[in-house]
């Protein structure tokens, strides 16, 4: 902003908008105290975080659970819901006020040339699309099957009938209805690998398991980390905010509790579909976990820089406007293609059953509407 602006004199007929916006926008450091409040938000956002984190994963990898395949549909489709209105409300709207065509920063300098959100946005969606295409075409070529093979409600429903599965229930696919373990991990070997001319040990078929599962893993896990960074990087600057914020700290501290829970009902049903082979067996946990660190220890950061930091800085709005504007197409992508389209559309294996159909449509707009209806205080 020009040193030559006083705002106690401004002729508005004359006056750069820029500089009018820009000394409207700014802000200094809001620190109010209650700092013990805000220490509490450091373990509470951990501990239900982290929970609702572990819960599809662990409804999915442990079997003396034993989860009633309902409670798993809703924690799954919720979490599908809650992955698409956080793309849209609670990243891209965000991105709009940090450096859309209104604000300081999209009307100062080559940020003025442009609407900068959704076009970050887009770029996101393409490159996950690409990374999503060539694994999947690799997959293809290289050993001779496509990714719509097992249907990860039936491990759920095997838990109950067959306390016999073993390790071989946790292996599932990433789309929802996808997946058959029963026989259908082996069903599919045998289709993918024209196994009806073999004659195996069953050594070798659990061998030939292995090797499905291993070839699907790696073909989904790059995006799901994508994914995960996305919605880490959303959680990092929401925590950096709850530990800076003033007046609004008493408001959003509960709605940013469930807003973290959901989320990371969000993450664990898009984990709890991936087939981690058995020597990768640890890796859902650790991704669980890091999740549930990440809003906790930024807050701790923002109680450490409480006095100095200030989130609507010039600075920190194009940061924060770039960041959200990335994860806002990665989740676009991943919630709208991975989550509803391959599982609703797409899925040779959806369920027939109709009150299921239901109660899974139930579930994914429950999960968005209420984080929609979340983006209103945070």
């Amino acid at each position: 902003m020009s040193s030559t602006f006083d705002p106690t004199n401004v002729d508005l007929d004359t006056a750069d908008p820029a500089q009018v916006v820009c000394y409207i926008n700014a802000s200094q450091n809001d620190y109010n105290g209650h700092l013990g409040a805000r220490i509490s938000a450091v373990f509470v956002i951990l501990v239900v975080s982290t929970v609702a984190t572990f819960f599809p994963v662990a409804a999915v990898r442990v079997r003396m659970l034993k989860m009633p395949l309902y409670v798993y549909m809703f924690a799954r489709y919720f979490g599908a819901g809650v992955i698409v209105a956080t793309a849209f409300i609670h990243l891209l709207d965000p991105a709009y006020a940090e450096i859309g065509p209104q604000t300081c920063v999209g009307m100062t300098g080559g940020w003025a040339s442009y609407s900068w959100p959704p076009a970050i946005a887009l770029v996101s969606v393409i490159f996950i699309f690409l990374l999503d295409f060539s694994a999947e075409r690799y997959v293809e070529l290289k050993f001779g099957f496509s990714h719509t093979d097992v249907n990860v409600e039936d491990i759920i429903v095997k838990q109950h009938e067959d306390t016999a599965i073993g390790e071989s229930g946790t292996h599932q696919h990433l789309h929802t209805d996808d997946q058959n373990l029963g026989g259908g991990v082996l069903s599919t070997s045998a289709s993918a690998f024209q196994s009806d001319k073999m004659e195996t040990t069953v050594t070798d078929v659990e061998a030939l398991k292995e090797s499905v599962n291993l070839h699907l893993f790696r073909e989904q896990i790059a995006a799901f980390l994508i994914l995960e960074f996305g919605v880490i990087v959303h959680s990092v600057i929401i925590g950096l905010n709850l530990g800076v914020v003033g007046s609004e700290f008493s408001k959003l501290y509960p709605v940013i509790v469930f807003h973290q829970s959901f989320e990371g009902l969000g993450i664990g049903a898009r984990m709890s579909a991936i087939p981690f082979p058995k020597k990768y067996r640890y890796l859902p946990w650790i991704l669980c976990s890091a999740y549930g660190l990440t809003t906790p220890l930024a807050i701790s950061i923002g109680l450490g820089v409480r006095t100095t930091y200030s989130s609507g800085s010039f600075t920190a709005n194009i940061v924060a406007g770039v960041l959200d504007s990335t994860s806002a197409g990665i989740l676009m992508y991943t919630g709208l293609v991975e989550l509803l389209a391959r599982d609703f559309l797409f899925n040779p294996h959806r369920s027939k059953s109709s009150s299921q159909l239901t109660f899974m449509l139930v579930s994914l707009l429950a999960g968005a509407g209420i984080m929609a209806l979340l983006g209103k205080w945070a």
